[in-house]
């Protein structure tokens, strides 16, 4: 059923995998209530398009190359807080879906769902709600209230986003300087943010935070 008053709802569609992307464009094109209106290939793609097409939806791949959906997502909502954005993703970590909630999203869905939930799922987020897979609702729902309760003792362990970040791209095999290059910081504040995430994480080889990052889903190099 069309939600009222979001005919033609402008959506951009975020995933690493062309074939993904294909595949979400043919479907939601069959439905006139939808437009795509762009796509990209990880998540600083999908920020710099969001200024360029203004969405009205971004349908997020979780893990991505370069920056993953989670960051990109709290990136997106900082500068566009009625930005809609449900986060697509193979994960079912409840890590994964409270931090994804935090970040801004509306919705989070399996990738195996079927397109009908895709859909409902579009339309609930679009009329103010948020959004969880059958799969995961139930479950999802009772871990995310329970941590919101809890107080954050371990905070101090908890990764900025920043330190996210610097985790996926020494995850994806770019050193210091490619790193300093990028975000454009120094070189030193690289090794600094590093050995911040080694001390919280008590890893202290490059081996185990890719483990780690893969772990989290915060990189798809072996999607």
């Amino acid at each position: 059923m069309p939600v009222r008053g979001y005919m033609g709802i402008k959506i951009l569609i975020a995933d690493d995998h062309k074939l993904m992307r294909e595949g979400l464009k043919a479907l939601l094109g069959k439905d006139s209530q939808f437009n795509i209106v762009g796509e990209a290939s990880d998540g600083r793609v999908a920020i710099k398009l969001i200024k360029e097409l203004n969405p009205q939806l971004v349908i997020m791949d979780l893990s991505m190359p370069d920056m993953n959906g989670i960051d990109a997502t709290e990136q997106i909502c900082s500068d566009n807080p009625f930005m809609k954005i449900i986060i697509l993703s193979m994960h079912k970590d409840k890590n994964l879906v409270k931090d994804a909630l935090s970040a801004g999203a509306s919705g989070y869905i399996l990738k195996d769902c079927a397109f009908q939930e895709l859909h409902l799922a579009i339309n609930a987020v679009m009329n103010g709600q948020v959004y969880l897979s059958n799969a995961l609702k139930e479950k999802a729902i009772e871990d995310y209230v329970e941590l919101l309760k809890k107080d954050k003792q371990n905070s101090n362990q908890e990764l900025t986003s920043r330190e996210r970040e610097i985790l996926q791209m020494i995850a994806e095999g770019k050193t210091s300087k490619d790193i300093s290059i990028s975000l454009g910081i120094s070189l030193n504040t690289v090794n600094t943010h590093r050995n911040h995430i080694m001390e919280k994480l008590g890893i202290d080889n490059i081996a185990q935070l890719t483990k780690y990052a893969i772990r989290l889903g915060l990189t798809s190099m072996y999607d």
